[in-house]
């Protein structure tokens, strides 16, 4: 399978999503077996314990799509802060969509940013959003979403679990939602022109390897970490994945792929 999805064309946004709690079965029938041991294997995943969620959301745009050059896990951040009245993120929730290429290799869809926006323009990001207040919970922030940006019905997908939420340097608590998607012929994406600009996938093990990738180092409430960027080709195209993009499938692909990564994180930790 290429790695663009779809070429996007300018097709307007897809119609508004209804709401769905997205309930799943235990296993995927339609999907391989190896799609059905990794639904097993996530279902069992408990991520770290964070701190008690609250309500300063610089990271959000005003459409209220998650973008930062940071993102650390929240057990990761400094006691002094949690305890501070500062900390008080709002919520946000992306979905890490999977699905097996034709190769089979485990794949991630990743959407890049419309480059007419005035902010983030052209940057690459997950489907995902800031929390609505009709959503039952994290899972179906994630599932609206994506039906608004790339035209994914969430009766296509069976999610499996949530990792630790990761924090922007902006304070905005962005929980990852893991989904897979046994049948990718059946997920036609339409994307929603006002935000995205192209639907591409890229192999979920390259978040674990050294290669096309880079870091520089940063400082947050004095603390050292690295800010990981990956370069990623297609036939005709070029991308960057980085920052909190970046450390959510890095975090992703250890998860699934039970090991760690090639390279140092170099996230700071705390005690919490």
């Amino acid at each position: 399978m290429k790695a663009i999805l779809r070429r996007v064309s300018a097709m307007g946004s897809p119609p508004s999503p209804k709401n769905s709690s997205n309930p799943v079965p235990n296993l995927i029938v339609s999907g391989s077996q190896r799609l059905n041991n990794l639904v097993q294997q996530l279902r069992l995943y408990k991520p770290p314990p964070s701190p008690a969620d609250t309500d300063d959301d610089d990271a959000v745009d005003a459409r209220g799509k998650v973008f930062s050059g940071m993102g650390l896990a929240e057990s990761a951040v400094p006691p002094a802060l949690h305890r501070s009245e500062r900390f008080q993120p709002k919520r946000a929730s992306v979905l890490v969509c999977l699905f097996e290429g034709d190769r089979g290799d485990l794949r991630v869809i990743l959407t890049k940013r419309s480059s007419n926006l005035s902010t983030h323009s052209g940057e690459v990001s997950l489907p995902g959003g800031k929390a609505e207040e009709g959503d039952a919970d994290d899972r179906e922030t994630a599932m609206r979403e994506a039906k608004e940006e790339i035209g994914l019905d969430p009766s296509l997908v069976t999610v499996v679990t949530v990792l630790e939420p990761f924090l922007s340097k902006h304070l905005l608590s962005v929980v990852p939602v893991i989904g897979i998607l046994p049948d990718k012929q059946a997920f036609k994406p339409v994307a929603n022109t006002a935000e995205v600009e192209e639907i591409f996938d890229a192999p979920l093990e390259m978040f674990l390897k050294d290669e096309n990738r880079r870091s520089e180092e940063r400082e947050w409430l004095g603390v050292k970490y690295l800010v990981h960027f990956f370069d990623f080709h297609t036939e005709n195209q070029k991308f960057m994945i980085w920052g909190l993009t970046a450390s959510i499938l890095i975090r992703a692909a250890s998860v699934v792929f039970q090991r760690p990564p090639s390279f140092s994180e170099q996230y700071p930790r705390f005690k919490i």
